[in-house]
């Protein structure tokens, strides 16, 4: 099979142009990876190459070695990735010590994976243990409504989970656990990377503050979907908070506990929240 016409190329390719037009993606902003299943990568080994030299990932992932993950490339523009798909994304293999990847598939024209290569390939890794090898994309965008809010709320996962809880009632279903915050730190590198893997033991999204979201999923739906919603309470929260200060009614704790109770909803949308995330606001 050609790697064009797996589906996990094509899922891969329709997030990418999904991101593009939400305006997830300005210029080169932004970057995916899909960590692949045994059986497709064998349903597309024809087409890979075995020539480019082995490069150090900057990280140590031995719990990912021999793994196949398909990334965005570094400067590579998200608008082409259904256009131009073999310039604009790859197909890595990790070694077997963890610490190199080299490129089988794709960037044609040269490059490399994204500059957050280390950060996805960490968080990769933890998600790869806690949900037992379920999740398997990461993607990372830059969407206006969350930058803007870091600019607000405190760098804070309780106070931010709550306040986007609040915005939009099927926000407590889709990430019952939670968002975690980073305040700003340098991109690409080796600290934030080891920061956002830590929240992720815990959360499926991190936010960087002025920088934009981090998130994991199972599927390609699923973490497009995820990245949405908080975007999407994001932009209700600043369209109420551009009016007012003060919320003159909301949902209350009462009501999120309403939501694990009542037996015609959680028999339907079964979902466990943290109290910690339900205290009483001064």
């Amino acid at each position: 099979m050609k790697v064009l016409d797996a589906d996990c190329t094509k899922g891969f390719m329709q997030l990418s142009e999904d991101g593009w037009q939400h305006n997830y993606h300005e210029r080169n902003g932004g970057n995916l990876s899909y960590r692949m299943k045994p059986e497709e990568v064998e349903a597309v080994r024809e087409e890979f190459t075995y020539t480019r030299e082995w490069k150090e990932i900057g990280a140590s992932v031995p719990t990912l070695a021999g793994e196949h993950f398909m990334v965005t490339g570094s400067g590579k523009f998200f608008q082409n990735v259904t256009r131009h798909p073999e310039d604009s994304f790859c197909i890595t293999e990790i070694d077997e010590t963890g610490t190199k990847y080299r490129i089988v598939w794709g960037l044609v024209n040269g490059g490399r994976p994204t500059s957050e290569f280390p950060s996805h390939l960490m968080n990769h890794a933890v998600k790869k243990r806690v949900t037992d090898g379920r999740f398997r994309v990461i993607y990372h965008a830059h969407p206006v409504n969350v930058i803007a809010l870091s600019f607000i709320l405190p760098n804070d996962g309780i106070v931010w989970t709550r306040e986007l809880w609040e915005s939009m009632t099927e926000c407590p279903i889709i990430f019952s656990e939670g968002v975690g915050v980073l305040p700003w730190m340098v991109p690409g590198g080796a600290d934030i990377a080891v920061r956002t893997s830590e929240l992720m033991e815990t959360y499926n999204v991190a936010i960087w503050a002025h920088h934009g979201m981090f998130c994991a999923g199972d599927t390609f739906d699923n973490t497009f979907g995820l990245f949405h919603t908080v975007e999407k309470a994001a932009e209700i929260l600043l369209k109420v908070l551009s009016v007012t200060k003060e919320k003159r009614q909301t949902i209350t704790p009462e009501n999120f506990r309403q939501l694990q109770t009542d037996p015609t909803f959680s028999s339907q949308f079964p979902v466990t929240l943290d109290e910690k995330f339900l205290y009483e606001k001064k």
